[in-house]
């Protein structure tokens, strides 16, 4: 069983975007729909991979947040 496509969204720092469900490659003179099967799984892959990495750092920082609010200027 594979993970849930995400449904839109940009690629950070790329010319690719999911709308409505398809990959679409944007460039200055407009966007074309991505249609290799292979190329789109690996934009899928990518992309929850990308948001499984923010989740994990924002994860990061709210631990962090809460310790130091336990231990305000690291005094013990």
């Amino acid at each position: 069983m594979s993970a849930p496509t995400p449904r839109h969204g940009r690629l950070a720092h790329t010319p690719v975007a999911l709308r409505g469900g398809q990959w679409w490659l944007d460039g200055g003179a407009g966007s074309i729909p991505a249609s290799d099967p292979a190329f789109t799984a690996a934009l899928n892959d990518f992309a929850l991979s990308m948001a499984a990495a923010d989740r994990a750092v924002a994860n990061l920082l709210i631990r962090q947040d809460e310790a130091s609010v336990v231990d305000p200027g690291g005094q013990q």
